[in-house]
């Protein structure tokens, strides 16, 4: 009987595949375009600013193998998402991979939290998903088998399963990340939903929820409370960008080609340990 090819180098090829990455010029989403690029793919990064996704371009484009475009929109409405979907499709007639990573979180006190806090997370945390995703679904299902399907990428957060509300080490004292929490939760059955629908079409769908990484996102966190956030570890530390490339090459790869609706956490053991943290006594404690 002859053995299958497992070289590394054909079970997480990734190379001459087209990608797009929302949210790609900074954080997260740069690593992961990053990670794309210097294995070969022609990579389309997205966000709001374009003087940022120009520089992001730049970079990437130096790191080759691959190579980077962009497009700048605003992701909130669903025009914005159909513009980021045609834009695309007028480029390529088949998208391999996308990977909905732009969010932003808002976090306020319990009597007086904003409608804005809510309308904005839910819009880009959980809505512009659903529109990229439909948007781009033609050019994500075109040519695509059961051995070589296209790939959807949702990026959550482990706060999607946490229910510590306040007083954490995260925001000021009295605040909580309500719809912050809530949307990634919804992200996580929109992923599962994603895989039902798009499975038939060979699609796969899967969600990849980081814990704590340094990010534009996180720097009040890190700033005010670095030492603690790193004793609340079990790995004693937090998240770098080869742990998030890493996990991303996996699930765009041949190698997860069977994998799909997968809710995988990237946050170093916390969830699994029972450890949370309070602000007010400083230390981390186990449930």
């Amino acid at each position: 009987m002859s053995v299958p090819n497992f070289a590394v180098s054909e079970l997480f090829s990734v190379k001459g595949q087209v990608a797009v990455v929302t949210g790609g010029a900074t954080g997260l989403g740069y690593a992961m375009a990053a990670a794309l690029v210097q294995n070969g793919c022609k990579v389309y990064i997205s966000s709001r600013k374009e003087s940022q996704l120009r520089e992001a371009a730049e970079k990437l484009n130096k790191l080759g193998p691959g190579t980077c475009y962009y497009f700048a929109t605003n992701l909130l409405t669903k025009a914005g998402c159909e513009a980021l979907g045609d834009h695309i499709k007028s480029r390529e007639s088949n998208v391999h991979i996308l990977i909905n990573n732009s969010g932003a979180t808002w976090a306020g006190p319990w009597d007086n939290f904003p409608e804005k806090g809510w309308d904005n997370i839910m819009a880009l945390n959980v809505k512009a998903i659903f529109y990229v995703t439909a948007s781009l679904t033609p050019a994500l299902i075109k040519d695509k088998t059961a051995l070589a399907p296209g790939r959807v990428i949702n990026i959550s957060s482990v706060a999607s399963y946490e229910t510590q509300v306040e007083d954490s080490v995260l925001a000021p004292k009295g605040v909580g990340f309500y719809s912050y929490a809530v949307s990634k939760a919804a992200v996580n059955h929109l992923t599962k939903l994603q895989a039902v629908k798009l499975a038939p079409h060979h699609v796969t769908a899967n969600a990849i929820l980081p814990g704590m990484f340094p990010t534009k996102m996180t720097d009040y966190s890190f700033s005010q409370n670095s030492d603690a956030l790193t004793q609340s570890q079990p790995t004693g530390r937090a998240g770098i960008p080869q742990d998030i490339a890493g996990t991303l090459l996996y699930l765009v790869s041949p190698a997860s080609a069977h994998t799909t609706g997968a809710l995988v956490p990237l946050d170093g053991g916390k969830q699994v340990s029972g450890i949370v943290f309070s602000a007010r006594e400083n230390v981390p404690t186990k449930l």
